[in-house]
């Protein structure tokens, strides 16, 4: 089964497709990498000029191979899970940004052992848990979570979105 099932929610992007699709690549040469891209363009334009447009708020050159690497394993990620995922629209973008959004002002202000522990459980219980896993991971080895300037926070932002969106499509493909 391509899919996992835990507490009532299916996640279409399973632990084993998420480290296949991260070996995949870090095993790609620069060619099959921006030949992926290419791949991504044409399925997901949306989500490949959400991570695109980051230049424009600040993020360095240097800083964007992050969130393309995270682009580029959830995309392969996508084509492993076994099933065809839809278009994601800029107004699925936005709604998912809204809500990611007041997720993260809701714990301003909030002691940062509680913020640990109010992330570990939307972590645990998030449908795409897996793929939520791999990008905080990732944003961690780069020491990008901490947010000390408006660029890594666009940045965050943006790796964030991406798992939203791809949590709200899966329970689209989920009610059908």
């Amino acid at each position: 089964m391509a899919a996992s099932v835990r507490r009532g929610t299916m996640t279409l992007l399973t632990q084993a497709v998420m480290v296949r699709a991260n070996i995949d690549v870090d095993r790609m040469s620069a060619q099959q990498k921006v030949e992926l891209a290419d791949e991504i363009y044409a399925q997901q334009p949306n989500l490949l000029a959400s991570i695109l447009v980051l230049p424009r708020y600040g993020v360095d050159m240097l800083q964007l191979e992050v969130p393309i690497h995270v682009l580029l394993v959830a995309f392969q990620a996508m084509k492993h899970c076994g099933h065809a995922v839809p278009t994601i629209s800029e107004d699925v973008q936005e709604t998912c940004l809204r809500r990611l959004t007041a997720t993260m002002r809701f714990t301003e202000g909030v002691p940062p052992d509680l913020v640990a522990q109010m992330i570990t459980k939307s972590c645990v219980d998030h449908p795409e848990r897996y793929l939520l896993a791999f990008v905080y991971g990732y944003l961690g080895e780069h020491d990008l979570l901490r947010v000390r300037t408006e660029a890594e926070k666009f940045l965050l932002l943006a790796a964030l979105n991406l798992v939203e969106c791809l949590a709200y499509v899966g329970a689209q493909l989920q009610s059908r």
